[in-house]
């Protein structure tokens, strides 16, 4: 994500390094590259000028202090700038309702049924509440279907009417079944339009009319870039939404929606899909994106993802066993695992500050984990309960069992040993799995 934006970027200020202080001719020759970074994360010209000018105009009024070099200062006025240009802060979702109605808007191929799931996995787990979807996609034959698979899948209930082509009519429907049952929210998820198809445009207007809801959410694909920015502005023009919603923006995507989609229609970004599985949302926040498009990390987002996967009764278990020295592959497995439900690998690692950059050459695949966990699931009860069984022989069974050799499982054993001492020696027990990772199968510059 953003990564040759941050490659650029980071290029851009090295020019800046070894000056003494900062002046009109050095500040110009930065930020002539800084504009054609953004030019090629497709931010628009008038955007990308605007930005530029602004950063040079702060920059050039302020003073270099001792302690601050003067890359350091444009850092510090540029990630000011994309901080402000994404929205300054980030903006909740409104619940408010009784129920809540959750209207979902977009193109054709955005992404609007999966972020549909999503938003109600989200809403589900993390804000307790009892979410109804609706199949509103009466047109797409498979969405329907797609949307009772996923709705399975987090165990939310899914409202359909078979043969109907009535979307209006199969929300107000729904509207009515989620006041009798208890439904906290209702999500309506509509089929994808074009913005200029009149007759589907007017089918959108139309619904949100009538169902009034809380919050109008406009679904849009990060990869498709200012493409993406242009369709959220004519959409808004007719819809007057509330948000925007960016998918599939951990793919090989330049960043430049992201950026600007804020500054065009004036409505924040409020989320964003980071992957395929079913919880890859995050709530997007204008400052952390600012942080991780510079290459300084987002170690709060980071923590939070942590959190969300930490038991403290399973914590204070596992600090007794290290201080007895009785950590164990079984514990060590429950480590990962939990590593495992934070997200994707690569994406985990460029959280960590400075970590982006060290690991930009380095292949971290989503299976990284899996050769750990087959040579470990190749082993026998007390043979992880007890390491010190691992003989030669027991090495060679488990090397045939996990489809791996005797030497990557030589490796293993020598990585847990270490990371048990490691732990033993920390006070408050814990560990520094990260340490580990360029070592780790499936991990390969």
């Amino acid at each position: 994500m953003f990564d040759n934006l941050t490659d650029r970027l980071d290029k851009a200020f090295k020019l800046l390094k070894g000056q003494g202080h900062i002046t009109e001719i050095n500040v110009a020759e930065t930020l002539k590259d800084v504009r054609k970074a953004l030019l090629d994360a497709d931010v628009s010209f008038k955007i990308a000028k605007s930005f530029t000018e602004t950063v040079k105009e702060k920059a050039l009024g302020q003073n270099v202090l001792t302690a601050v070099s003067p890359g350091q200062l444009m850092v510090k006025v540029v990630h000011e700038e994309l901080t402000a240009l994404m929205g300054q802060t980030n903006e909740e979702i409104n619940l408010k309702g009784s129920p809540a109605i959750v209207l979902i808007a977009g193109l054709q191929g955005s992404g609007k049924t999966t972020f549909s799931a999503k938003l109600a996995n989200y809403l589900k787990n993390k804000k307790s509440k009892k979410v109804l979807l609706v199949a509103g996609d009466v047109y797409r034959p498979a969405a329907i279907d797609q949307l009772k698979v996923l709705g399975e899948q987090i165990q939310v209930e899914v409202f359909t009417e078979e043969g109907s082509k009535d979307p209006v009519g199969i929300a107000k429907k729904a509207l009515t079944h989620a006041k009798t049952m208890g439904h906290d929210i209702v999500i309506v998820d509509t089929a994808g339009r074009l913005a200029i198809d009149e007759q589907m445009m007017n089918e959108i207007s139309t619904l949100k009319k009538t169902l009034n809801p809380q919050e109008t959410l406009f679904v849009v694909d990060a990869m498709t870039g200012q493409d993406a920015v242009n369709t959220a502005k004519a959409f808004n023009d007719r819809l007057d939404f509330d948000g925007v919603v960016l998918t599939k923006l951990d793919g090989d995507t330049r960043g430049g929606a992201a950026l600007t989609v804020r500054s065009v229609v004036e409505k924040p970004i409020k989320f964003v899909g980071i992957g395929e599985k079913i919880d890859a949302l995050d709530l997007f926040h204008p400052k952390r994106m600012a942080d991780r498009i510079l290459g300084m990390g987002d170690i709060v987002s980071l923590v939070e993802k942590a959190q969300e996967q930490f038991d403290q009764d399973e914590a204070r278990k596992l600090q007794k066993k290290i201080a007895k020295n009785q950590f164990n592959f079984d514990d060590f497995l429950k480590q990962l695992q939990q590593i495992k439900k934070m997200g994707n690998v690569k994406d985990l690692v460029g959280m960590i500050p400075g970590m982006g950059k060290a690991m930009k050459d380095i292949d971290l695949e989503d299976d990284a984990f899996n050769g750990i966990e087959a040579i470990i699931f190749s082993m026998t009860p007390e043979e992880r309960e007890n390491p010190t069984l691992l003989n030669g022989s027991r090495r060679k069974r488990i090397a045939d069992g996990s489809g791996t050799s005797i030497q990557e499982v030589n490796r293993l054993i020598k990585q847990f040993e270490d990371t048990r001492k490691m732990m033993k020696m920390m006070s408050g027990g814990g560990g520094k799995m990260m340490n580990m990772m360029k070592k780790m199968p499936g991990m390969r510059r």
